[in-house]
């Protein structure tokens, strides 16, 4: 490690005013409520925040929060239960409040530190090697209390050093959070286009009303039908057909036994995969898992089928393998996939498969419920469009998770090297703009 780099105590950068550690406001679940600033728990915390299923805390009483909301700058660490994740608040993050899982590190000195050197120097073995030693000393969940993160240690460069380094490690991470937001724009726009052909038949009712359908040029257009008739499952545009899933998607069940299976395979499980999302952006390896599992294929649709995860759907963008908690669904023809995905993505089919799962430790669905679920099914030619819109948006979606992998891969390996001193700044730029 290079001389000019100081170990300094924890404790007594707290004392000196550099640095504050809390942890989160122990909220009554009465205090919660569906509006107001997220209530950020564990699970909201992996790899960034994901507050879609947030309890939230009114903001009249936010006062009662002090310190423990979130400001710019702040590193977060879950120090209860699941501990180990890390997360750094952006400009742009939503401001939330901390729950008591989470603890926070939050810069009040930066001339003496960087805040986002503190976030990469938290996920760095210096950092590992403490919190492992001391989040097992109870017979409950694992927990880092304050009292052990303020008997810790940090290694700190110069802040020239912190700077440029938080700089190199920080670039590939926009990189990977504007991959992020671009994906997640390009799935809103495809589920807008599901809701609106599919859902509320947006150009079969501008057409009934005389209006040309928003967005389509006229031969489009010409494939909708203007008016609506009366079915089973209400009133749906003249000429399309009632079905269901099982007409337009089957189950794959190729099994994967653990020595069958070529080491570095990629391996989704339940926690891999997100709400709802097109594309399936995050793996593990095989090689970590040697219970049963099943194969799946690029472009087939993963579904979790227990009860707590049947939001957990979206569409692999790589060859694996995955566990058996989860359907391998195949659209029947190429033309279905983007109806398919959208069907057993919507809220109304994850009612249906809740509330035809059985079972009394874990509660879980079948296929051959999931096949009966009622559709209404477009012709073939409206089908290949949608079809053909959706899957542009996958190949770009696709490109950038790909690209986000190899960046991912880059910052991890210059993350170590760049922390223990290993290299400096100067190559570990050079790799960095040899992958961007």
């Amino acid at each position: 490690m290079p001389a000019e780099w100081c170990r300094h105590s924890v404790e007594t950068l707290l004392q000196q005013g550099a640095l504050l550690i809390g942890d989160g406001y122990r909220a009554k679940n009465s205090e919660l409520a569906r509006r107001g600033l997220p209530f950020a728990r564990a699970g909201n915390i992996n790899g960034g925040f994901h507050f879609e299923d947030a309890d939230c805390f009114p903001l009249e009483h936010i006062s009662k929060c002090g310190a423990k909301v979130s400001q710019q700058g702040d590193v977060v660490f879950t120090s209860k239960g699941t501990v180990g994740r890390f997360a750094f608040v952006r400009e742009d993050t939503p401001q939330f409040v901390f729950s008591p899982q989470l603890s926070f590190w939050r810069v009040l000195d930066d001339t003496l530190i960087n805040s986002r050197f503190l976030y990469y120097w938290m996920t760095s073995r210096e950092f590992f090697l403490q919190f492992a030693g001391v989040k097992s000393q109870t017979d409950m969940a694992e927990y880092v209390s304050l009292q052990d993160q303020r008997h810790m240690h940090i290694t700190l460069p110069p802040l020239s050093e912190q700077r440029a380094i938080a700089n190199v490690l920080g670039t590939l991470d926009d990189k990977i959070e504007l991959n992020r937001r671009m994906n997640a724009t390009l799935e809103e726009m495809a589920r807008a286009l599901f809701h609106s052909w599919f859902v509320d038949f947006d150009p079969v009712r501008a057409k009934a009303e005389g209006r040309q359908p928003a967005g389509m040029d006229a031969e489009m257009a010409a494939l909708f039908p203007d008016s609506f008739e009366e079915t089973v499952l209400g009133e749906v545009p003249r000429g399309w057909r009632l079905g269901t899933l099982g007409d337009i998607a089957c189950q794959e069940r190729r099994s994967a036994q653990p020595q069958d299976t070529p080491l570095g395979t990629p391996y989704i499980g339940l926690e891999h995969m997100p709400r709802k999302s097109i594309s399936l952006g995050e793996w593990g390896t095989s090689d970590t898992v040697v219970s049963q599992k099943l194969w799946f294929r690029q472009g087939e649709i993963l579904f979790g089928k227990l009860r707590p995860y049947f939001h957990k759907v979206g569409v692999a963008v790589v060859d694996g393998v995955c566990s058996t908690d989860i359907v391998v669904i195949a659209p029947t023809t190429s033309e279905w996939f983007g109806l398919t995905l959208e069907i057993v993505s919507s809220d109304d089919f994850i009612s249906f498969v809740t509330a035809s799962s059985d079972g009394t430790k874990m509660p879980r669905t079948r296929w051959n419920d999931m096949a009966s679920y009622e559709l209404v099914i477009p012709p073939s030619a409206i089908a290949d469009r949608f079809n053909d819109l959706v899957t542009q948006a996958m190949t770009l979606i696709r490109s950038n998770i790909i690209q986000s992998q190899v960046l991912v891969a880059t910052r991890d390996a210059l993350l170590p090297k760049l922390l223990s001193g290993e290299i400096r700044v100067g190559e570990a730029e050079r790799t960095v703009e040899a992958v961007s």
